[in-house]
């Protein structure tokens, strides 16, 4: 059955989605610059979508809120400071920090990241207040509940086991495609829900190196605009995210030449409101 997105009840008293990319580069006076090396995306200052630049770029008041993150996958521009900020909260947190992730996924941390080697397992230790963190497993295709918001994840065509995001919070829907290269069951997810508000979707390479994303499973911009071509829905934005910093310029150029209504890049560190 499709996932049930809002409840009308909840949605009459919902405040608006929140959303800021966390920067991941900083210039010599301290401030974000656009380049986006590391994503983590943080929503109503309280849960990440993946935590490449967690540990580095949220502020002390968002690092005692957040408690819930959720992992897209485990290339390491997705979790990079994971373990960085564990390891930063270990001796003070109270309630463990809640990574949400396939199993796959899970396994991959565990194996790679977690192991004892690259940093402690985590998920075996404790402080004097309890665990410091743990692993919910994501049921993909359903709709489960992170903090205040519902989430259905959904398989993406990327290079490791990945899975795009439709999160909601009673009102409104936002999306987001992770690292992915032509696909449908995320579409489909997206044309069933309601009120989607905002998609942001990865557009990492320009046109010229089409071949290179068609391997690394990424999108150019005109790979881009074939996809959009399976939305239904009209009136959101469309942020693009993930671009290289070393062809910024281009798909930037390649993505505003596409004249898409609504098509804008997202900004890092600036608080987007739907």
């Amino acid at each position: 059955m499709p996932p049930a997105f809002a409840n009308p009840v909840f949605a009459l008293r919902a405040d608006p989605v929140r959303i800021q990319l966390l920067p991941s580069t900083f210039d010599s006076n301290g401030h974000a610059t656009p380049e986006q090396r590391l994503t983590c995306f943080l929503i109503d200052e309280s849960v990440a979508v993946d935590a490449g630049s967690i540990a580095l770029a949220v502020n002390g008041e968002q690092r005692e809120k957040v408690r819930d993150i959720i992992v897209t996958h485990p290339h390491m521009d997705h979790i990079a400071s994971l373990p960085i900020f564990i390891d930063d909260l270990f001796p003070t947190l109270k309630t463990p920090v809640r990574v949400h992730a396939t199993p796959e996924v899970i396994s991959s941390l565990e194996r790679d990241i977690f192991n004892w080697n690259i940093y402690p397992r985590f998920s075996e230790l404790e402080n004097d207040f309890g665990r410091v963190m743990e692993y919910v497993p994501i049921p993909v295709g359903q709709e489960f509940e992170v903090a205040h918001l519902t989430v259905t994840a959904v398989a993406v065509n990327h290079i490791v086991p990945t899975v795009g995001l439709v999160i909601s919070n009673g009102k409104t829907t936002v999306a987001f495609s992770s690292d992915t290269s032509e696909t449908e069951e995320f579409w489909h997810l997206l044309n069933r829900a309601p009120s989607l508000q905002a998609l942001l979707i990865e557009a990492s390479f320009p046109d010229s190196m089409a071949q290179l994303a068609e391997v690394s499973r990424h999108f150019t911009p005109a790979s881009l605009k074939r996809e959009l071509s399976k939305l239904s829905h009209n009136e959101l934005d469309i942020l693009a995210v993930h671009i290289k910093p070393a062809y910024r310029e281009i798909v930037i150029q390649e993505l505003n030449a596409l004249n898409i209504p609504g098509l804008g890049v997202m900004e890092s560190g600036k608080i987007y409101e739907w």
